[in-house]
C-alpha cells in the first residue's frame, strides 16, 4: 500500500514538473486519496487503530 502512495506522489510530482502532463497531475492526486481512504478503510476494518 505505502509502494503504490509513492507511486502516486511520483505522479503528482511529475504532473506539476512537467505543465503539459496536467493530467497526470489530476490522476496522481486523485489515485493518492483513492488508496489512502482504502487503506484506512481496511485498516480501521482490521481493528488496527495506532
Amino acid at each position: 500500500m505505502v509502494l503504490l502512495l509513492l507511486v502516486w506522489l511520483a505522479f503528482i510530482i511529475v504532473g506539476v514538473a512537467v505543465k503539459g502532463l496536467f493530467w497526470l497531475l489530476v490522476i496522481g492526486v486523485i489515485l493518492f486519496v483513492a488508496t489512502s481512504v482504502i487503506g484506512f478503510v481496511k485498516r480501521e476494518a482490521l481493528g488496527r487503530r495506532h
